[in-house]
């Protein structure tokens, strides 16, 4: 089996690497990059339901736009069951672990709109039921089109397959509120192609999600990154020199390693309207390091590229480690050659130690404030009982400098103030 760096031969350009040496830089609980604990007194969004994943209007350069003065965020959505028999425990209590746990089975895009940048108003469904072509309506990103309030949602179509689409609707506004038109034919865009990005066949876990389409600020043309796997059989994947990177002494065995094979994808638009896309080779491999770059998005700042992307805990490979949180890498140009890890790990935002499942699927703004949900609070000393969000987390303000980062500011539940705002013809 070829290794990594030689599976992509003459394309385009050669992916970036997360090594095994950067990987082992990661230190939890370094307080320049840590998440604020949260606490157990969080407020809930809605006793009705859970959201996770929160996707912010925005532009094409990934501005947080507001329309009319109100901002409006798009969130993974399903109800919560209290009084469903089948998660009642043998005492007739609400086991609220097990349908937080069941949830993803049953997503789907809601959104919410606000004045104050916080203070979420339920909107409803985005979709009415049987206008997405699949069970599940996974995590993607809605643009924002022009002044007439048209918004592209991309997002990914799961169950049967996963599939990247995109549906057309427009933003309506009032004295009193949002509501959303149209978003009634889903179009199909791309599939993993078992030669650069890996298959349901290929792998049954599988990752290929998480559209997030921007313009690149240089060359002028519409890309857009996705989570996926490097293609090829599970198992047959080689964790090379390469992979590896310049470690010490005692740290070159990879274990099984092999089987995590993350990437973060990259496809180009052949059109300006975004219908027509060719998928190009990763932008970045975590091969032998981690099996999940979910949610990969771009901030430009100072003629620079900073990528993030979100990972856990439990896919991180053998002989390595890191948080639940967001990761970073920063380049000079889209396609590098060579992206950095941001200081020197990759670690950008990580739970602290006490609380490790506090937050999740955390979405790095341009204005460095950066989003996340709460997914679990220990509410005792042994951590043995814990409080399941599935609710906005406290906004954190992130300082980015070079090839560092720093943890500067923390900002209320759910803070997601816009950058700029439209008024609608």
């Amino acid at each position: 089996m070829k290794s990594n760096t030689e599976k992509f031969g003459k394309t385009p350009h050669q992916p970036s690497l997360w090594t095994r040496a950067d990987a082992l830089k990661v230190r939890a609980d370094d307080p320049t990059t840590t998440q604020p604990l949260v606490s157990a007194n969080f407020p809930v969004l809605s006793d009705e339901v859970f959201i996770w994943d929160t996707m912010p209007l925005r532009d094409i350069d990934g501005n947080i736009t507001s329309v009319d003065g109100w901002s409006v965020i798009f969130t993974l959505t399903a109800d919560r069951h209290p009084n469903d028999p089948q998660y009642l425990d043998q005492n007739g209590n609400y086991d609220i672990t097990r349908d937080w746990n069941d949830r993803h089975g049953r997503a789907k895009m809601y959104y919410w709109f606000s004045r104050t940048g916080k203070d979420w108003e339920l909107g409803g469904r985005v979709m009415a039921e049987g206008v997405s072509p699949t069970v599940r309506e996974w995590a993607g990103t809605p643009i924002l089109l022009n002044e007439q309030g048209e918004v592209d949602l991309y997002y990914t179509a799961v169950t049967p397959g996963a599939t990247i689409v995109k549906v057309r609707g427009r933003v309506v506004t009032t004295e009193h509120g949002v509501s959303l038109v149209g978003f009634e034919k889903v179009k199909p865009l791309f599939e993993a192609d078992g030669k650069m990005y890996q298959t349901e066949a290929q792998n049954a876990f599988w990752g290929f999600r998480d559209p997030w389409p921007f313009r690149d600020p240089k060359d002028g043309k519409l890309y857009m990154l996705f989570e996926g796997n490097v293609a090829g059989e599970r198992g047959s994947h080689k964790v090379g020199e390469a992979e590896v990177g310049d470690v010490p002494p005692g740290y070159e065995d990879v274990g099984n390693s092999r089987f995590q094979t993350a990437c973060v994808g990259i496809a180009v638009a052949r059109d300006e309207d975004g219908d027509d896309w060719e998928m190009l080779p990763p932008l970045l491999t975590a091969v032998g390091v981690n099996d999940q770059t979910e949610r990969p998005h771009f901030v430009f700042q100072d003629g620079k590229y900073y990528l993030f992307t979100i990972s856990h805990t439990f896919t991180y490979a053998d002989g390595v480690t890191g948080p639940d949180g967001v990761y970073g890498f920063v380049a000079d140009s889209l396609f590098g050659p060579h992206a950095v890890p941001l200081n020197g790990s990759g670690l950008v935002l990580g739970n602290p130690s006490s609380q490790p499942f506090q937050t999740y699927s955390h979405c790095v703004m341009p204005n460095g404030l950066v989003t996340s949900f709460i997914d679990s609070v220990p509410t005792d000393e042994t951590g043995t009982q814990i409080r399941i969000g599935g609710t906005e987390a406290p906004t954190v303000g992130i300082k980015i400098k070079g090839q560092q980062t720093f943890v500067v500011a923390e900002y209320d539940y759910g803070y997601i103030p816009p950058m700029l705002d439209v008024t609608l013809k």
